[in-house]
């Protein structure tokens, strides 16, 4: 009963969002803020995109298929009155707070499963909008087919989903025979390769053509969404098998799999709320691990699917008022359990299939619109039943770990066997034919190499090396004028000497194809200056290390990228050593404000010199003016001029805010001090 109980609540919160949202005659507000009268469909709202789409929006295909068909109707009536399918919708407006253009694997799960009653040349018209928009880093995804820290925050998970809704949208484009766009997705749809580290194994961000450095795992940071590496690097459900080919194989992803769910539980950098119910590093408790469990299958384990699954349902999901382990959004939490429950699971929407699990209950019936019933339960079993030992579909004994919506909506029944315990010669989900497939073997692409350095900034010169990222290269070639490489420009044979500033672009081919272009910037620093920070940066805003802030190179207010060096529940501080004595008479640093995200100018600046680096002289206070309350994300310089002094060392002290007010959502922390460029002349 408490099991019972518990399903029947999360199906309950599956049904509460979407909502309706027009009155009794038909009117409601808009995205374009004028009342409009929904002709031919309902109207709703709650569109929780990144969340729903993974698994509620695709139950709804088998229990409210003429709903899917409002819902996506709703969509596009949004897209024309805004010129923008939904990303997180709230009543009538677009909020943007999660990543993706989800809506369009909404739209491709319900064509997959010939739901009826959708525009499709709209729908083409809406899906190619999406896929363009000029915010959020797409522009520069389309470009590169892969998002840089320098580009876009969150970029790993950014690439990752935008290459999934490609996906989805060449299989729209596949449904309407749209040749040139279906090819043009499908390349896209492999963005996942130019952000997959085969060295470590992870998908791991890339900053200015390399890798970005250190790199941790484990750490929750501002190049993934919500997660840490962990978390996005079994994410490419368009293509599990390209995935399982970069890991080196089936034995080597199934050991990854297997190390996901047996490391240590602990995450580092930032403290992320929805990040709980682990095993491992596998969180129950935030969307994007909710198809791990299931690709075991693809490599031909079913049992190790069905024992995760089945422990995951029984340890994560209580009969209580805290019996979610996460945050519920807007249903996507419990359409998991339903799902799971059941025996099955849409590891990618889009698709018409569903990877086997295992089934809760003995025996569930779903009632299916026009009245018919698709009957799931269990075979009588001799002692336990552990694993399943086939399945019977309607009087056809099948081995396959897979079932399709068809074979849901047009009813009938799906029994499961079971055994003890798995054991050789075993069928059931082992050969090639038996298991999910998800393979993209159309226009593969070349990923784009990579640009490997110290650093971005040098003193006289540095050595730089490019990488193949590919195992079918015919060449690297690459030019350091910023000019677009091609066959007749410089082949890479070996290490590159740089000594001047300068943009390096480097490309790889293959026969008549080639990778995009992969580009780092090169600065050579006004001075030779060495610097001694006094204070201790938070390691996830380094800046580069400590040079970073008198590298020449300035950070803009995007902070997310970088380029600042944050300091928290101290002042900072720091002495610049100029190597010999000079005449100074200028001193300026460089701020960053954003006070929503704790990020509060100092305030004051205060410069002091030294001949011998023991006795310092202040020189200057410099005050700042802007007001904390000012919620405007901003960058400011604090300069003075004064009269000439003969100093080696300069001393720079930037007065910390201290404790968050009242006022602040986070009152009582400690706010942040982002600096970046020092100068001194």
């Amino acid at each position: 009963r408490e099991k019972l109980t518990t399903f029947y609540t999360a199906l309950y919160h599956c049904c509460i969002h979407p909502s309706l949202n027009m009155d009794i005659d038909n009117q409601y507000r808009g995205r374009d803020n004028k009342l409009h009268t929904a002709s031919g469909f309902t109207n709703y709202t709650v569109f929780s995109l990144w969340d729903t789409y993974r698994a509620l929006h695709p139950l709804f295909t088998i229990i409210e298929r003429k709903r899917t068909a409002d819902f996506i109707n709703t969509f596009l009536e949004q897209y024309k009155q805004s010129s923008r399918l939904p990303v997180w919708e709230l009543s009538g407006n677009e909020t943007d707070c999660m990543i993706g253009y989800h809506s369009v694997s909404v739209i491709a799960d319900a064509m997959a499963k010939k739901i009826g009653g959708l525009d499709s040349a709209l729908i083409y018209e809406a899906v190619k909008a999406a896929a363009s928009y000029s915010g959020f880093g797409i522009p520069a995804y389309i470009k590169k087919g892969y998002l840089s820290a320098d580009d876009e925050p969150e970029s790993v998970s950014k690439t990752l989903e935008y290459a999934y809704d490609d996906w989805c949208i060449s299989q729209i484009m596949k449904r309407l025979r749209k040749a040139e766009d279906f090819a043009v997705f499908t390349k896209r749809a492999q963005g996942y390769k130019n952000i997959f580290d085969p060295a470590t194994g992870f998908m791991r961000p890339r900053k200015n053509g390399n890798w970005l450095s250190p790199f941790d795992p484990k750490e929750i940071n501002n190049y993934y969404t919500e997660g840490n590496s962990w978390h996005y690097s079994f994410y490419a459900p368009q293509d599990v098998a390209g995935l399982i080919t970069l890991h080196g194989g089936e034995i080597k992803f199934e050991e990854k799999l297997d190390s996901l769910f047996s490391t240590g539980n602990q995450t580092t950098g930032r403290t992320q709320d929805d990040v709980t119910g682990l095993i491992g590093q596998y969180a129950q408790g935030n969307e994007p691990s909710h198809h791990m469990a299931y690709l075991y299958n693809y490599v031909g384990k079913p049992y190790k699917t069905q024992d995760k699954v089945w422990e995951i349902m029984n340890t994560f999901y209580k009969n209580s008022p805290d019996g979610l382990i996460g945050n519920e959004d807007c249903g996507q939490m419990s359409a998991w359990y339903v799902f799971s429950a059941l025996g099955f699971y849409p590891v990618c929407p889009g698709s018409a299939d569903y990877v086997v699990g295992k089934p809760l209950f003995e025996r569930a019936t779903i009632y299916l619109e026009e009245g018919r019933e698709f009957l799931i339960s269990k075979a009588p079993a001799k002692g336990e039943a552990k694993h399943i030992h086939s399945l019977l579909l309607n009087t056809n004994q099948v081995f396959r770990s897979t079932v399709t919506n068809n074979q849901i909506i047009s009813g009938g029944t799906l029994t499961f066997s079971f055994q003890p315990r798995n054991k050789p010669g075993d069928k059931f989900g082992i050969a090639k034919l038996d298991r999910p497939h998800s393979i993209i073997n159309l226009a593969p692409v070349i990923p784009s190499p990579i640009i490997k350095s110290e650093s971005k900034s040098f003193s006289t010169s540095q050595k730089v090396q490019i990488e193949s990222l590919s195992s079918k290269s015919n060449g690297i070639y690459y030019t350091m004028d910023g000019s677009e490489p091609g066959k007749n420009s410089m082949h890479y044979k070996g290490d590159i000497i740089i000594d001047k500033t300068c943009t390096l672009k480097a490309k790889e081919f293959s026969g008549k194809d080639s990778s995009s272009v992969t580009e780092a910037s090169f600065h050579k620093k006004p001075n030779t200056w060495k610097i001694e920070l006094k204070s201790k940066y938070n390691k996830q805003y380094t800046a580069g290390g400590a040079d970073g802030v008198i590298d020449g190179i300035y950070g803009d207010v995007n902070w997310r990228k970088g380029e600042w060096q944050g300091y928290q529940y101290q002042d900072f501080e720091c002495i610049v050593d100029l190597n010999e004595p000079k005449e100074i008479s200028f001193v300026s640093a460089n701020f960053l404000q954003d006070t929503r995200s704790w990020i509060i100018f100092p305030t004051q600046l205060e410069v002091y010199g030294s001949s011998d680096n023991i006795t310092f002289t202040l020189f200057e206070t410099i005050k700042n003016t802007i007001d904390a309350k000012d919620y405007m994300a901003q960058t400011q310089t604090l300069k003075k001029e004064f009269a000439e002094q003969k100093v080696r060392f300069v001393k720079l002290i930037a007065r910390n805010f201290g404790k968050l007010p009242e006022w602040h959502e986070g009152k009582g922390d400690g706010a942040f001090i982002f600096i970046d460029e020092i100068e001194i002349k």
